[in-house]
């Protein structure tokens, strides 16, 4: 059973990108699960529209997770409360619409669950992560409520991330890291067999400021300019990771970092 996580998609260069490219990945890849995280995908590099969804649905894409800029994009308030493949944060603090968790059908008839957390460091106001986290534990296990778990971790922190990756171990089929846009190269297998990655990285133009025009972003860093963030345009790199999942005990068998296209190429 093989598993594509993409990280962030940034603005029209990378949601782009995951359109040309993503159906004969899934096909050279013998991709059977697709997820990827779309909180950026937004022209304006923010937010994600219910137009964005659907394409990425048409795509390949089988599931969608976001992070702190969900709500970027006012429409999305509404149209998720009926798209179920869109999901939020699961720890969002308050009563807010859509879910932070979902059971899929994968092609092979497989139930996988994908779990959308975040963290609480520099990061919006939201639910202690690693209460909830133990909790969602507690009453949902591998093998019972599904065939394999894959936990979304959107994170600002790098310590944060790995003791999440710790406590799923064992508990999950692949914990990813997401929001910090650059590919770490630390995936692993952990000792209960779960697999992990500190951060997926983006799908977007690297010749940029984590996926946003270069000069603007050194201008606004230099205080000599005050306009708003906005993505580069060039070439996208797509990057994420492709699990190996063992659909005996729902562990994960291998995992092998993905990086395509744009500057940052290594696989073809």
């Amino acid at each position: 059973m093989n598993i594509l996580f993409l990280g962030d998609i940034v603005g029209n260069s990378g949601y782009q990108a995951v359109k040309k490219f993503l159906p004969s990945i899934i096909k050279s890849k013998k991709i059977n699960f697709v997820i990827v995280n779309g909180e950026n995908a937004a022209k304006e590099g923010v937010g994600i529209t219910e137009n964005i969804v659907d394409e990425l649905l048409s795509c390949g894409v089988d599931v969608i997770t976001t992070g702190n800029h969900v709500w970027d994009q006012k429409e999305t308030y509404e149209f998720i409360k009926k798209q179920k493949r869109l999901l939020r944060p699961y720890n969002l603090t308050g009563d807010v619409p859509g879910h932070g968790f979902g059971i899929y059908v994968s092609t092979r008839g497989y139930k996988i669950g994908v779990l959308n957390l975040m963290g609480n460091v520099f990061m919006k106001k939201c639910d202690d992560v690693f209460m909830k986290s133990k909790k969602f534990i507690d009453e949902n296990k591998l093998k019972k409520n599904y065939d394999f778990l894959i936990v979304d971790f959107h994170g600002e922190i790098t310590s944060e991330k790995m003791a999440i990756g710790h406590v799923f171990d064992g508990n999950a089929t692949f914990v990813v890291g997401t929001h910090t846009h650059v590919p770490t190269n630390d995936g692993r297998i952990l000792k209960k067999g779960t697999a992990y990655l500190t951060d997926a990285g983006m799908c977007g133009d690297y010749d940029s400021v984590i996926g946003m025009n270069a000069e603007n972003s050194i201008n606004r860093f230099f205080k000599r300019s005050s306009l708003k963030h906005f993505p580069a345009k060039g070439e996208a790199s797509l990057c994420g990771a492709i699990i190996q999942a063992n659909p005996k005990n729902g562990l994960a068998s291998d995992i092998s970092q993905f990086i395509f296209g744009g500057q940052l190429q290594k696989d073809k």
